[in-house]
This record gives C-alpha cells, sequence and structure tokens, in this order.
C-alpha cells in the first residue's frame, strides 16, 4: 500500500513538474519578444525541471509593465503633467541648428515614440568627474528653496554620501521637500545603507522596488537625476559615492562625465522624477509648485528619453537606430558596457559602409570580466567592416556619450547593452547643440589618442581557449 501512495506520489509531482515546465516554456514562447531570450528561458524551463520554471518566473517575467503603465499614465495626468505638456506645446517648434535640417527624421522618430516634443533654450554643461560635478550638486542643494529631488541607482554611505545626506538633512531643516529614491538593489552596494543614515533626517528617502517585493534583479532604476527647486537639474551616469573621485578611490576609481542642466527641459526630468515617485509610494504630486516658468539658459535643443520596461516601445534602442540611419559624417560611442544585439551590429556595420566614421571606445580593463569577454565575441565583425575600436587604459571609465556629426549627442544612464536597452529604467537627454556636441567630441578626441586601437589581426589572434570562453560569454548576452 505505502509502495502504491509512493508511486502516486511521484507520478503527481512528475505531472506538475511537467506542466510547469511546458506551461513556463509556452508563456515564455509567446511574451518574450527577443527570440534569443525567448528560446533561451524556453531550454531552462524544459532542461532544469522544477527549478527552471522557478527561475523563469522569478527573473525572465516582467510583472511590473502593467503596473507601472497605470502608475505612470496617471502620473502624467496628475502629477503636473498639464503644466508641464502645455509648457512643452508653446515651445513645439523649436529652431534646429544650422546645418542639421538633415536630422529632422530622427527628430520625427524620437517625437513619436518618447511621447514629448524638443524643448529649446537649454544649458547643458559636462562636469567632469565626481571631481566637477559633486561640488555643482552639493552648492545647488546647499541654495535650494523650495524643493530637491534626487534619484540614484547607488548611494554609497561613504565619505562622499554621508555629505550629501548631511546637505540633503541641512535642507530639511530649512524647510526644504526633499525626496529621494534610491534603487532597492544599488542601495545594498554599501553599509551601513546610505537610506537609513537618512531616517530621522527630515529627509523622505524611498526605495524602488525593494527586494522583499520580489526578485526584481534585472527590473532596476539606473536613473540619475537631480532636480533642485524645478529649475536646476543634473543628471548623466554617475552615481553618488567615493568611488567618481581619484583621490578617495585611487586606482579604484571610475571615471565619468555628469551634466549640470538648465532651461526649460529641466521641467521634463522633473517630470520623470515625480512618475518614479508615485510608482514607489503612490502619492500623486498635484502641484504645479514644482513647475515653475523657466527661463531660457542658452540656445541648446533638449528633450528627456526615458525607457524601461514600463514602456511599449525599447525607446533608447529605435532612437539609436534611427540616429545611425541620419549620420553622415562622424559617430562616436563610448560606453562602458557593449553588447549589442543583431540589429544594432547591423545598424553599425551599415553605417560604416555608407562611408561614415563610426569610432567606438571602450575600457580596456571592464569591472565585470563576464561582460568585457561577451564583448569581444563582438569586436572582430565591427573591425572588418571598418569600425574603428579602441580600448582606454585604466582607470576603468563608466562614461556613456554618443555624438553625431556634431552637432547631435545622447548622455545619460543608459550603456549599449540588454540590462539598459530592456530590461532596466533608464534617463537620457537628446541634445542638438553644436556647443556641447563639441566639447564632447574633444573629450573623445583627447581619449582616443590616449587609448589603444583594437586590431583584427589581435582579435583573430586570441588562444582558442579565449575564443570559446568569449563566445560561451555571448550565449548569454540578452542576460547580461
Amino acid at each position: 500500500m505505502i509502495s502504491y501512495l509512493d508511486d502516486v506520489f511521484l507520478f503527481v509531482c512528475a505531472g506538475i513538474a511537467i506542466a510547469l515546465s511546458v506551461g513556463s516554456a509556452g508563456h515564455a514562447l509567446v511574451m518574450k519578444r527577443d527570440p534569443r531570450s525567448a528560446l533561451g528561458w524556453i531550454v531552462v524551463c524544459l532542461t532544469v525541471p522544477l527549478f527552471g520554471p522557478i527561475f523563469y518566473w522569478s527573473m525572465g517575467v516582467n510583472r511590473i509593465f502593467r503596473r507601472a503603465r497605470k502608475w505612470q499614465e496617471t502620473g502624467r495626468r496628475l502629477a503636473g503633467g498639464e503644466h508641464f505638456r502645455s509648457a512643452q506645446e508653446h515651445e513645439s517648434a523649436p529652431t534646429p541648428p544650422a546645418g542639421a535640417e538633415y536630422l529632422s527624421e530622427l527628430r520625427h522618430l524620437a517625437d513619436r515614440v518618447v511621447g514629448a516634443p524638443l524643448v529649446q533654450g537649454n544649458r547643458i554643461i559636462p562636469l567632469d568627474g565626481g571631481e566637477g560635478a559633486y561640488p555643482a550638486m552639493l552648492e545647488a542643494i546647499a541654495h535650494a528653496r523650495s524643493s530637491v529631488h534626487l534619484s540614484t541607482y547607488i548611494f554609497d554611505s561613504d565619505s562622499t554620501g554621508r555629505r550629501f545626506i548631511t546637505t540633503l538633512a541641512a535642507a530639511a531643516a530649512r524647510g526644504v521637500i526633499v525626496r529621494v529614491i534610491v534603487d532597492g538593489v544599488g542601495e545594498k552596494y554599501s553599509w551601513p545603507r546610505a537610506r537609513t543614515l537618512m531616517e530621522g533626517t527630515g529627509i523622505r528617502v524611498e526605495r524602488f522596488l525593494p527586494l522583499r517585493q520580489g526578485i526584481y534583479m534585472n527590473l532596476r532604476n539606473h536613473r540619475k537625476v537631480l532636480v533642485v527647486d524645478g529649475q536646476l537639474a543634473f543628471t548623466g551616469g554617475m552615481n553618488i559615492g567615493d568611488r567618481h573621485v581619484a583621490e578617495k578611490a585611487g586606482d579604484a576609481v571610475s571615471r565619468d562625465v555628469h551634466f549640470s542642466v538648465a532651461g526649460p527641459v529641466v521641467a521634463g526630468l522633473q517630470q520623470v522624477f515625480l512618475e518614479d515617485w508615485h510608482f514607489v509610494t503612490g502619492e500623486l504630486l498635484d502641484d504645479t509648485r514644482y513647475f515653475p516658468p523657466i527661463q531660457p539658459a542658452g540656445h541648446a535643443l533638449a528633450r528627456p528619453i526615458g525607457d524601461g520596461p514600463d514602456k511599449e516601445y525599447h525607446t533608447l534602442h529605435w532612437i539609436i537606430m534611427g540616429a545611425l540611419s541620419c549620420a553622415t559624417r562622424t559617430v562616436q560611442i563610448m560606453t562602458p558596457y557593449f553588447i549589442p544585439d543583431r540589429s544594432l551590429v547591423s545598424a553599425l556595420v551599415t553605417t560604416a559602409l555608407r562611408g561614415v566614421e563610426v569610432t567606438l571606445v571602450l575600457p580596456e580593463k571592464n569591472n565585470l570580466p563576464f561582460v568585457h569577454w561577451a564583448t569581444r565575441a563582438y569586436l572582430w565583425e565591427l573591425i572588418q567592416q571598418g569600425i574603428r575600436v579602441f580600448y582606454q587604459p585604466p582607470p576603468f571609465a563608466h562614461t556613456k556619450l554618443f555624438i553625431v556629426d556634431g552637432l547631435w549627442s545622447m548622455i545619460g544612464s543608459a550603456n549599449l547593452d540588454p540590462r539598459s536597452l530592456r530590461l532596466n529604467f533608464e534617463l537620457n537627454l537628446e541634445v542638438y547643440d553644436r556647443e556641447l556636441a563639441g566639447t564632447l567630441s574633444r573629450h573623445f578626441a583627447v581619449t582616443v589618442a590616449r587609448s589603444r586601437q583594437v586590431s583584427l589581426t589581435e582579435m583573430d589572434g586570441r588562444p582558442l581557449p579565449e575564443k570559446v570562453r568569449d563566445a560561451t560569454a555571448k550565449l548569454f548576452s540578452p542576460y547580461l
């Protein structure tokens, strides 16, 4: 009798495991847009009984899409969104820089997939490293009069992080409304948590998708934005911590470029923060005081591009493809993590074959070895088709730049990898401005001058074990 019951139990368990595997594989087949990702998850679900489906449902399913879309639409409607849109409509016909008329197709594409027009009258200034960015950010917070809104992926509790906390707390003590969003995974990079140090200081601090709400390892808020009084903003790729200050981090420093932003586009950055705050807390900040009138501060045309798993389109990916198709002279790309999908590889190669000079700068020593190996597996094809690839010497460069024809720039938090272009919440700015593009191009040229060009001979000459290692890492590229 006991043996019979054991057989029945095993039969039922096997049936449940098979049904779970087949059902999960079917879900991946139908729901995944990327066929490589779908195939990978199907294999995992069918070959690893029980644990494969559990891993898929915890790591491979975008369970926040509907929640984020619903709250985002509500946020646009109530959290000052009407004020922001009316301000944009007033600036709906900005004049592009002289000679940039041929980029109109790129502008039309962004109008469709971003959903907000360009605004003119902006000034965007690069800030080199933590040495340049942090003092400017701290000074802005110290002089805040009404509100400080800060969102970051990593907020270390080291000396730099504590200085920010002290300055934010002092602003709160003056009666300034201070709100901070820290990512639920990014906050775990240091101990004690910066969030715990803010408690009881008057700072409103919230975590973005803390892990206790489920395993959302791939759906992180990678955005970095500081908005002060609705008038001045800072954005780019820099987190908050000693890691971005050479004097403090030494050889482990992570070099980066952040940006000071003034002008009407600040309202768009404010809107992104308020939508994220609404998503995290459910609190609607339906108050136009967060959108004060903003006077023109410069001549740049700009628009914020928020992207993430809450979007119907892979917005940044489409903008990048559009920019490559419009380029006529030069494309300059600097990124710490480069894992392109086939469509991006094809677009880069096609751009180069049209006669456009395409240059890609990557760090020679990456802080994520597996990503570095996967990247190497792509380089031979790019180099073979005329794309110049350079390895930037240490220290590690976390900088993200995309410059087209010395006219158009894209800056912000996104890397050129699946995590940024499909899985994480990112924030970039597209900017039409010769002055900014020229400054960034000069920075790019200086970097290239001290970098090492990667040759096809070098890629072909890799030992067989390295080629196998790199190709194996490439197989996992949809998940890196």
